[in-house]
Order: C-alpha cells, then sequence, then structure tokens
C-alpha cells in the first residue's frame, strides 16, 4: 500500500527568547521526526502536553515550514511544492481542531460555515454548494433543519460534527485530528470516534489522530507514534504496542490510562515532571524519568531501531520482551 504522507527527519525549531540579558536560546519543538501514512490509515500520535505534538499537526497541516527534513503529500513536495501545485496541497490536507465551542464563528449560520470553503476554493452556483453542504450534514448526522442553525445551538458533540463536516467539505484525503474528543463527555466521545471511523470506511481518508488519551487511540488508531520533547520513542503497529510496549515511557503512558493500568499494574510509572524543552537532558530525552535508566542512557541519546516488529528509541529494549 503507497504512503498518502511521507515524512523524514522532520524537524521544527523556535528562536526563544531567554530575558533580556541571557539572549534567546532554540528550542526543539519536533527533533526529527520520520513516518508515513496511508489511505485509510489512522496514525495516531500520542504523549504529553508539551512534546510537539501539536507542532506536528501545523507541520502537516503546512500552517507551519519544518526547519529541515521533508514531507511529501500525495507524491508532492510540501515543503517546496512545484510552482501551481500550494493551493491543491492545501486543499488535500485539512485539519479537526481541539475545542468545537471555539472553531466555529458564532455570528455565521451552519450552512454558512460549511459552504465557505466551497465559495473561496471552487466555482459553483448557490443552489450548487447548499446542496453539498446538505449532503455532508447528512454524511456526519446533522439534519437538514440544522442548516439555518447558528453554532451556539448545537451541543458540543453537533459543534464537533460541525467541525468535522466543514474539513471534508473540499474533498482532503487526509485529516488531522487535533485532541478532537478530548473536550467532549464520555458518551458523547465513542459517537464521535466512531463517526471518524465511518468516514473514514466511506471516503478512504487517511487520519494523523493527535491525541494524549490512550484509551481512544486503541479504538482508533492502525498505528501509533509514541513522542517525547519533540523525539520519537516508540512506532508500530497499534495492537503490537499495546500488547508489549517496548519503551519505559510507552509503559508509563499505558500504566497511567484508566482501563489500561491493570494490564500494566508491573510497570513503574515515570518519575518527576517534564523537562523543559530548552534545556532537555543530555542523551536519552528520557533519562531523568526512566524507572530503568543506566550510565550509557545519560550519556548516549539512543537511535530509533527496529525490534519485535516496531521501532524503538531505547538502548535496552531487548529486556521487555519478555513481559
Amino acid at each position: 500500500m503507497s504512503a498518502l504522507l511521507v515524512a523524514e527527519n522532520l524537524e521544527r525549531t523556535y528562536a526563544v527568547g531567554r530575558g533580556l540579558l541571557r539572549g534567546r536560546a532554540r528550542l526543539s519543538a519536533v527533533g526529527g521526526i520520520s513516518f508515513s501514512v496511508a489511505a485509510g490509515r489512522t496514525l495516531a500520535v500520542v504523549g504529553e502536553s508539551g512534546c510537539g505534538k501539536s507542532t506536528l499537526a501545523r507541520l502537516v497541516t503546512l500552517i507551519e515550514k519544518p526547519t529541515a527534513g521533508t514531507l511529501v503529500l500525495d507524491g508532492i513536495d510540501a515543503v517546496h511544492p512545484p510552482r501551481g501545485q500550494a493551493q491543491r496541497l492545501r486543499r488535500t490536507v485539512q485539519l479537526v481542531f481541539q475545542n468545537p465551542h471555539g472553531s466555529l464563528n458564532p455570528r455565521m449560520k451552519i450552512g454558512a460555515i460549511l459552504e465557505e470553503p466551497l465559495a473561496i476554493n471552487e466555482d459553483l452556483s448557490r443552489a450548487e454548494r447548499r446542496a453539498r453542504a446538505l449532503d455532508m450534514m447528512a454524511k456526519v448526522g446533522l439534519s437538514p433543519a440544522h442548516y439555518g442553525r447558528y453554532p451556539h445551538m448545537f451541543s458540543g458533540g453537533q459543534r464537533q460534527r460541525v467541525a468535522i463536516a466543514r474539513a471534508l467539505m473540499l474533498n482532503p484525503r487526509l485529516v488531522v485530528a487535533d485532541e478532537p474528543v478530548s473536550a467532549l463527555d464520555l458518551s458523547v466521545q465513542a459517537q464521535v470516534l466512531n463517526l471518524f471511523m465511518d468516514l473514514q470506511a466511506q471516503m478512504g481518508l487517511a487520519y494523523l489522530f493527535i491525541s494524549h488519551d490512550l484509551a481512544v487511540v486503541r479504538h482508533i488508531a492502525d498505528d501509533v507514534l509514541v513522542m517525547y520533547l519533540g523525539l520519537a520513542m516508540e512506532q508500530g503497529p497499534s495492537a503490537r504496542i499495546f500488547a508489549r510496549p517496548l519503551h519505559p515511557y510507552t509503559q508509563g503512558l499505558l500504566a497511567s490510562t484508566p482501563g489500561l493500568a491493570d494490564r500494566q499494574a508491573r510497570r513503574t510509572l515515570p518519575k518527576g515532571e517534564l523537562p523543559s524543552p530548552l534545556d532537555p537532558p543530555k542523551g536519552c530525552v528520557f533519562s531523568t524519568r526512566c524507572p530503568h535508566v543506566a550510565e550509557r542512557c545519560r550519556a548516549e541519546r539512543p537511535l530509533a531501531r527496529a525490534l519485535d516488529g516496531r521501532e524503538v528509541a531505547c538502548h535496552f529494549a531487548e529486556r521487555f520482551l519478555g513481559g
């Protein structure tokens, strides 16, 4: 199966002020990530707040350009697109935001919100735009009666359905969903996740699904990328990683997730808090919190390597193969 999206050694750094007398420092939000996503598949990117997930989402949706590395979308160089291809690429990938309360214009009716991408990007009559909007509303489970209503008249779950519909109006091939259910009640989360999966089956969509909730990820993801301080700790098929995580950070995430913790009770939770990305640890970036840390970890940064059907960046991952 050919990949729709291919990222190689993707990096994004920022110059950050450190005060009047200390000058500026460089913050590495994404420190060299490689991955691919095929049509009809879901890659979930997981990790704690501040690990670089949302920065990665902005790079993939072409909101920001990477500092280094390559990004190929639908066979086209998305970092330096050929002349005339930039607009096509922006139609190929769309974003669903975390908060449906803030992502919809409160002054616009739902019909106008859905038709706006068509009005900007396609030469359609008003009747054609309305028909396309009503068709998409039906796909996401909204009634035609909702067409003339304002966002404040909807529940959080309904607003997120509108946001999903808007993202799909231009028939993208890749949807980046940045924590799309974290602001919703648990019962509504399940409905919206099932909607994502139904739409993927109907339209052949690829998803880059950003989340900190591994219970959600287990439900929807084909593959998982675990990030920590801008780096990939573990990456591979969802079933393998959930059955037997090989990186201590992945083990800690699973151990701290309700519903998954019992199975991982023997794992030790990470110590302390996430270090500052302005001053990451030498060697392995997880070394200051790892319950299995050794001197080699503090001195030498592990490279991602193939092990048990996934990529893992840990010097001693083999010790967990029998666990």
